[in-house]
């Protein structure tokens, strides 16, 4: 018989897990040791949230599980496990992790519980996104990744609550629209699928910081994607992409204010606060240089953004993004680094990672 234990010296927090992983040990064997802990411990089988299963050899799930109402957290990995009990649902889990199964579309049963806030299925056999995991109001964590999956049902948007969708190693050929309604998604894996184009509407997703996109057939990328302001690491190798993704960006027509600052600055006209007033004064001191070395422009509030690609460390392509005066300043040149002044190249926190290599 082996023992329930926790890494932890605590001991409530030992009292709270059962730990079976890495055993390598039959259905039969752990259905007898779950068994064994209900005969022998029913004041405190209340008291346990975590079960981790994981590594063993088990193609059904031990009856018995369903004798622990009170586990939060079940970890089935590695096991062979080719189908889920109807009996799941009567267990409040909160984090059910599943990954390099043999589970399938057919074999899961009709309701998960619905008090699961995470979800990992990665490395099993879905053909198709589980419906059942629409039904799930309160999931933050999903991940379907290295299955068979050929779409994104437009429900996903039901899943309000979802912070992360790993959804890389399937079939994957188009994006719904409605995935941009899931706007509390910080990360989103879509790699090494079959995709050609993304939504627009992936630009309202604010609070993106990953998006992972490398080994699919991306030839264009909307410019939406670029205003996502908290986007820090956007992975793009192996698409056929043109590498300068972005040449112009929408420009909105410069102020009156705005123009007639732009010619004092480049003529050179003098001004002071004895000749004008001090806020026209320091509106004109304002003036940034647009980076392009060709162009001798300035701007103040309007500007056009725009993304240069430069070598990092010889093994990714980083883009800086800069500020030109004119949306023809793209395809006239762009900066020179070494040409650049400290103040002409762009902040650091206007950097954005793009994994090219």
């Amino acid at each position: 018989m082996e023992n329930y234990t926790s890494d932890s010296s605590d001991n409530d927090n030992q009292n709270k897990i059962i730990d079976f992983s890495k055993l390598n040990q039959s259905e039969q064997v752990i259905e007898d040791n779950l068994e064994y802990i209900l005969n022998s411990n029913k004041s405190s089988i209340q008291d346990i949230e975590i079960m981790v299963l994981s590594n063993n050899q088990l193609k059904i799930i031990p009856n018995s599980l369903s004798n622990f109402t009170c586990l939060k957290s079940l970890d089935i990995s590695f096991t062979g496990v080719k189908s889920l009990p109807e009996s799941l649902i009567q267990i409040p889990l909160s984090s059910l992790i599943a990954k390099n199964n043999q589970l399938r579309n057919e074999t899961l049963p009709k309701l998960l519980p619905v008090t699961l806030k995470e979800l990992n299925f990665s490395g099993n056999m879905f053909q198709y996104f589980p419906d059942q995991v629409l039904e799930m109001p309160i999931l933050k964590y999903l991940y379907l990744g290295g299955n068979q999956i050929n779409s994104i049902p437009k429900e996903v948007k039901k899943l309000t609550n979802l912070q992360i969708l790993s959804m890389g190693g399937n079939k994957l050929a188009e994006i719904p629209a409605s995935l941009g309604e899931l706007r509390l998604l910080q990360a989103l894996v879509l790699s090494d699928n079959e995709i050609e184009s993304l939504p627009a509407s992936l630009g309202n997703l604010h609070q993106l910081k990953s998006l992972l996109l490398h080994k699919n057939k991306l030839r264009t990328l909307p410019p939406d994607i670029i205003a996502l302001k908290n986007l820090h690491e956007l992975s793009l190798r192996d698409n056929p992409l043109v590498v300068q993704f972005v040449s112009d960006m929408t420009y909105n027509p410069a102020t009156l204010m705005e123009l007639a600052a732009r010619v004092v600055k480049v003529a050179e006209i003098p001004y002071n606060p004895r000749t004008i007033p001090f806020t026209v004064c320091s509106y004109l001191n304002s003036a940034h240089c647009c980076v392009n070395p060709k162009c001798k422009g300035v701007y103040f509030d309007n500007r056009v953004e725009h993304i240069k690609f430069v070598d990092f460390c010889g093994k990714y392509r980083i883009p800086l993004l800069q500020y030109l005066c004119s949306s023809k300043c793209a395809a006239t040149g762009s900066i020179d680094k070494s040409m650049a002044g400290p103040s002409q190249l762009p902040n650091r926190q206007m950097l954005r990672k793009v994994l090219l290599g």
